[in-house]
């Protein structure tokens, strides 16, 4: 067969525009030309560098954002992110999709933590182990308020995170404890749970601080191990009393 409109023929091997928006931003990162925080080109300007319309270019750019690799901004643009994300949605799907429950996650989740712990105790810096110790002790500030305690605690998290310097794992963690906390249940913590979890993230900071791979890792596990469940933080809505709630006011017959 030749020319390019058969079944097989270029025509048919040729990118859609999403694909083509995506491809070219792709282009831009790898040739230096943007990076995280740099805002992106005008659709109009876009759309002629890709060479496809702007309707191509709005959906390229959305699947972008799905993936977590641009974020828009109402009135100021389209922005390459400054932390790589992934949504949890897509996780979700494919543990569904081959039978990976919840110890799974769990599983990946301990993994990744250690590992990371482990990177942050070889390589964070000094800004960053400072920031550490700041929401280490934000969590004992906050022992009576289980919703700023848990702001802390993530906060702590993606310190560490950040101290490992290796945003693809970082994002991955993410997008695992994301998931988990989709399924965010259990009892109330006590201010004695919160304390105990607080005792254990110093001693991570400790082990990072004072550069103790194995430490950080076997603390880290730790803390992973025994937050089996994740508590329920959320705020409680007061309750009206089943009895009150049912009671209608007794109605006297007329004297």
């Amino acid at each position: 067969m030749t020319g390019g409109s058969g079944l097989f023929g270029p025509a048919n091997l040729a990118p859609s525009a999403a694909a083509a928006t995506i491809a070219h931003v792709r282009r831009l990162v790898e040739k230096g030309e943007v990076g995280p925080g740099t805002r992106l080109a005008p659709e109009r300007e876009l759309a002629r560098q890709a060479g496809v319309s702007r309707t191509g270019v709005r959906e390229g750019l959305s699947a972008l954002a799905a993936m977590g690799i641009v974020r828009a901004e109402q009135g100021s643009g389209t922005f390459i992110s400054a932390t790589p994300t992934l949504g949890g949605e897509a996780l979700g799907l494919l543990a569904a999709l081959h039978g990976v429950g919840e110890e799974g996650l769990r599983e990946a989740r301990r993994v990744l933590e250690r590992s990371i712990a482990a990177l942050a105790a070889a390589r964070a810096s000094g800004d960053q182990l400072a920031g550490m110790a700041h929401e280490v002790a934000g969590m004992f500030a906050s022992l009576e308020d289980p919703q700023a305690f848990l702001h802390h605690d993530v906060r702590f998290h993606r310190a560490v995170a950040a101290g490992g310097h290796n945003p693809i794992l970082a994002a991955l963690l993410e997008m695992v404890t994301s998931r988990l906390d989709l399924d965010r249940g259990g009892r109330r913590p006590t201010q004695n749970d919160l304390r105990a979890s607080a005792d254990r993230h110093r001693r991570i900071y400790q082990a990072i601080r004072d550069r103790d791979i194995t430490q950080a890792r076997a603390e880290t596990g730790d803390d992973v191990d025994r937050a089996r469940t994740v508590p329920d933080f959320s705020p409680r809505t007061p309750r009206t009393p089943r009895r009150q709630r049912c009671r209608q006011p007794a109605t006297r017959p007329a004297p």
